[in-house]
């Protein structure tokens, strides 16, 4: 395995998408740092390359890949998982250098969890692995039988993690023993591609499905606390597939694919408010405000009342899951990973690795682990950013 140290301004190679309100059909894209590079004005100073890592090997066949996968990280070794669409799961050290690796059968929908030294890993063989972070060795494994689609969620003992066949699993953490499951029946016509990952809060699971359903749940037992239907009648697109976030009142906001964004109150589902933009498939809450990503846009919201404070465009292609990061809104978008200042929309950086990205990369303190399209795995550190 190879491993390169190299610093922001070295390696950018074909051009510099550093600007305030630039539009996304005009963000240039960097060269792969793989290849022969030319050196040009340097962007801001933003952040710079620890290491980079590249996990998978390219095939002559494989026309525009994608990893889907977020990484994650385990703080007590210093261990970065990496699931990618060769059906590995990898342990990659702090210097950029493989420590053990596990074979799947299939590409992974959804990257691991760490909890306690314990990397949970959702297998798109429909199995739940849970590894040790540190050395890969696995204690346990629970066949699910449908492919597993979301980042794990660790509370109160158990593993929750969805399929793409809409069944919520719980299993316990210690063994892997089946707690219960909850499951719906998707509709009969097209879906979009994806999963909601379970929101758990004061002993509840929130969690949306493809019919168009956001449901609570008892974590206790799976039972069905109450339902909302969100994107009224049809069979086609009815996705509910955002994670939900709540805020500290305990307002719950999630987005209908078909219909547009809700508010809902967390303890029986009535209707707070709702902003009819359709199309939305993540979203992020923080303070005040309500980042939605989807097709061709990214938005912020008044979370008091839905009102639209801005929004970024970002032509033909959709963005996928956001992040916070020392005061930015990182949005990968598979073309480039953008930082967008949350006060603005305005874009900052657009950084291309070389193929792009589509994972929403993790954040640690002041390190960002970011998993590119072309199967490399970067480990960047911020430059003295606050937030």
């Amino acid at each position: 395995m190879r491993k390169q140290l190299v610093s922001w301004r070295h390696w950018l190679g074909s051009a510099v998408a550093v600007g305030l309100l630039s539009g996304c059909s005009s963000l240039p894209r960097y060269g792969n740092p793989e290849l022969p590079r030319t050196e040009l004005a340097p962007p801001l100073d933003y952040f710079s390359v620890n290491w980079w890592a590249p996990l998978v090997a390219p095939t002559l066949l494989e026309y525009a890949p994608r990893e889907v996968a977020t990484p994650a990280f385990d703080a007590r070794s210093k261990t970065v998982i990496a699931a990618t669409r060769d059906g590995v799961i990898r342990g990659v050290g702090p210097d950029g250098q493989v420590k053990w690796s596990k074979n799947t059968s299939t590409r992974f929908a959804a990257g691991a969890t760490v909890h306690d030294g314990v990397a949970f890993v959702p297998g798109g063989d429909g199995i739940l692995y849970a590894l040790d972070a540190a050395t890969g060795e696995q204690k346990w494994q629970y066949a699910a039988g449908e492919s597993l689609a979301t980042v794990p969620v660790v509370s109160e003992g158990l593993v929750l993690v969805a399929s793409e066949s809409d069944t919520l699993f719980a299993v316990k953490a210690a063994d892997g023993v089946w707690a219960w499951q909850y499951r719906r029946d998707p509709p009969s016509g097209f879906t979009v591609r994806g999963a909601s990952a379970p929101l758990v809060r004061n002993g509840n699971v929130y969690v949306g499905f493809s019919d168009g359903y956001i449901v609570s749940l008892s974590m206790k037992d799976g039972s069905a606390n109450w339902e909302k239907s969100l994107s009224g009648a049809g069979n086609e697109f009815l996705d509910v597939d955002t994670t939900p976030a709540m805020d500290e009142h305990g307002q719950l906001y999630v987005a209908s694919y078909k219909n547009g964004i809700y508010a809902l109150s967390g303890d029986t589902g009535d209707v707070v408010w709702t902003n009819a933009v359709s199309g939305m498939t993540s979203l992020l809450a923080r303070g005040q405000m309500l980042f939605v990503v989807g097709d061709g846009r990214v938005d912020a919201y008044l979370a008091e009342d839905g009102r639209l404070l801005w929004s970024h465009r970002l032509g033909e292609r959709a963005g996928f899951t956001p992040v916070f990061a020392k005061g930015m809104l990182l949005v990968p978008n598979q073309r480039s990973l953008l930082f967008l200042d949350p006060k603005t929309g305005q874009s900052r950086v657009a950084w291309n690795p070389g193929a792009g990205v589509s994972a929403a990369p993790f954040v640690a303190g002041s390190q960002l682990f970011v998993l590119s399209n072309n199967g490399c795995l970067y480990s960047l550190d911020f430059n003295g950013l606050k937030g």
